[in-house]
């Protein structure tokens, strides 16, 4: 098994790029997914993190609003936070690994996959990328965006430019979704091909 990690800063088209993937056969585990899962209603992390971080859930689980205004800017509580998610995460993680074992290749759709270390993880890593002005103008579209929570975010991500430095693969999303999508295939037959497959 090739194992792929997808990763891109905010905005770049990541989520649809790991469809991309998976339109094509291809396995995916979405770590975001699993996050949401993990902190929603009934979720296994909810009272973790009520008791780290009193009030910020419901019984819908936790109200992803008022937690990131607890941590946003403040990296203590972003690393007390990280120490209840990671783990749970890499639980789920392996549990996809042992569902797909006998697939060829699988991706691991991860945002700071750079940030927390994932590339060391991984057989390979894929980058999905957008010219600056596309990206901010796709985050600044999405509802209770801001251009201050943006600049947070970038603040804590990777720049770009490194993130792609890093990669074995560059997926561009600033084209047309067909030429987008050639790319993913290419990205699949060049593992493949490596791997006998």
């Amino acid at each position: 098994m090739i194992t792929l990690g997808l990763t891109g800063s905010i905005g770049m088209g990541k989520s649809t790029v790991a469809g991309m993937f998976a339109d094509q056969g291809v396995p995916v585990f979405d770590a975001d997914a699993t996050v949401h899962a993990l902190q929603g209603p009934n979720g296994a992390l909810v009272p973790a993190i009520e008791r780290a971080f009193p009030g910020t859930t419901t019984e819908n689980g936790v109200d992803r609003a008022k937690l990131g205004a607890v941590v946003l800017n403040d990296s203590a509580a972003i690393a007390r936070l990280e120490a209840i998610v990671h783990p749970a995460v890499g639980v789920a993680r392996a549990a996809f690994v042992l569902r797909h074992r006998a697939a060829p290749l699988v991706v691991f759709d991860v945002p700071l996959l750079f940030e927390t270390g994932g590339d060391a993880h991984v057989d390979k890593v894929a980058v999905v990328s957008a010219a600056p002005d596309v990206q901010r103008a796709r985050v600044l579209a999405r509802p209770g965006q801001s251009a201050a929570k943006f600049e947070a975010i970038l603040a804590r991500q990777l720049p770009d430019a490194d993130k792609r430095a890093r990669a074995d693969f560059v997926i561009p999303t600033d084209v047309s979704l067909d030429d987008t999508r050639a790319a993913v295939r290419a990205v699949i037959a060049c593992l493949l091909d490596a791997a006998g497959g």
